[in-house]
């Protein structure tokens, strides 16, 4: 059987193979649809949940970051103060600066690079030992004491300001 040009098959098989042909366009169409990715819609609502959780997170990381720094203050002021007790059971008085009691950090001062000590005699003698340092760059001191009764104060406190 031969078909001339330009014809076109009719009847039941002729309808089943463009069914068929229509069912494979649909479904790769489909497959394509699926496999296309994110909508832009949906990549704007992911960024700005990071950048919410961003904006929540990082501030509260730096406050922890420069508290944990200012646990070098209070340990340079325990050991002045345990250097300022036993000085003081030697020789009954204060020391009025740290080279005189002898006394030097333990290792590396990264932050709080300026200490002094106030020694007061008299009636009832005393000292105040100070550590002052910038912990997290801004123009703020953090500034720490520590006196002869271990009472531990924070007079500026770089963290909250």
């Amino acid at each position: 059987m031969h078909f001339h040009e330009g014809y076109k098959p009719s009847g039941a098989p002729a309808r089943r193979a463009a069914m068929s042909r229509n069912r494979e366009v649909y479904a790769m169409d489909r497959r394509n649809k699926d496999n296309r990715g994110f909508t832009l819609i949906e990549l704007m609502i992911v960024v700005a949940i990071i950048g919410i959780l961003a904006a929540i997170a990082i501030p509260n990381f730096l406050r922890y970051q420069a508290k944990s720094k200012q646990a070098e203050a209070k340990v340079l002021l325990d050991g002045v103060f345990t250097s300022e007790i036993s000085y003081f059971s030697e020789n009954n008085v204060f020391a009025v600066s740290t080279n005189n009691m002898g006394w030097t950090p333990a290792g590396v001062v990264k932050y709080y690079t300026s200490r002094s000590i106030h020694a007061h005699g008299g009636n009832t003698p005393g000292f105040t030992a100070h550590a002052r340092g910038n912990i997290d760059s801004d123009p703020t001191i953090d500034h720490w004491t520590m006196n002869d009764q271990r009472v531990l104060s924070n007079i500026t406190n770089d963290v909250t300001n």
